[in-house]
């Protein structure tokens, strides 16, 4: 099933799994769950991404791995591991629905994408927060993420900026948290 090695387990009944291909419909329900609940935070917007089609789900299967946050077997989050050409992989697309939140789900998802990342062979995960985004800083930085120094403008919201965090991994074996 992938790097994550299937259900990962934490408190409370959580759980992280990656998402199937074929599962491109749960990827798509919580990505607007996410624009729904918190368009401030994305790069993209609910309206736009209503107008995806099928096809367009797909291959964001195909072009990133999507790790799913389970309470109860529900879904309750959603993070992605995009890895662009030549570079390190990036942690995107980051959400935990609200009855969720400080209960662990964003910490699970985040130490499964840095497996993810880690099993690439990728020396590092990178993102980008809004600086307006506290709460998302906060539990990056406890899951040991620190700035970069890069900045710019949070794409399709220019008047808002964003700041580049990276997390150093180490390969799997060699005793790292992740």
């Amino acid at each position: 099933m992938g790097a994550t090695g299937g259900d990962r387990a934490g408190p409370g009944g959580l759980a992280v799994r990656r998402l199937e291909p074929t599962e491109w419909e749960t990827l798509r329900d919580l990505r607007l769950r996410a624009l729904a609940d918190s368009p401030a935070a994305f790069a993209s917007s609910l309206e736009r991404e209503l107008g995806f089609d099928e096809a367009t789900w797909r291959s964001r299967m195909e072009t990133s791995v999507q790790l799913v946050a389970l309470d109860g077997g529900v879904p309750v989050g959603l993070v992605s591991v995009f890895r662009p050409p030549g570079q390190e992989p990036d942690l995107v697309s980051m959400w935990v629905a609200p009855a969720a939140r400080r209960r662990g789900a964003g910490a699970l998802l985040v130490r499964a994408a840095a497996r993810e990342a880690a099993a690439l062979g990728a020396g590092g995960l990178r993102l980008c927060v809004a600086d307006d985004n506290l709460g998302a800083e906060a539990l990056y930085r406890r899951e040991g993420f620190q700035a970069t120094g890069a900045r710019g403008a949070l794409p399709g919201r220019p008047e808002l900026g964003e700041h580049e965090m990276r997390l150093a991994l180490r390969a799997p074996g060699e005793g790292d948290r992740i």
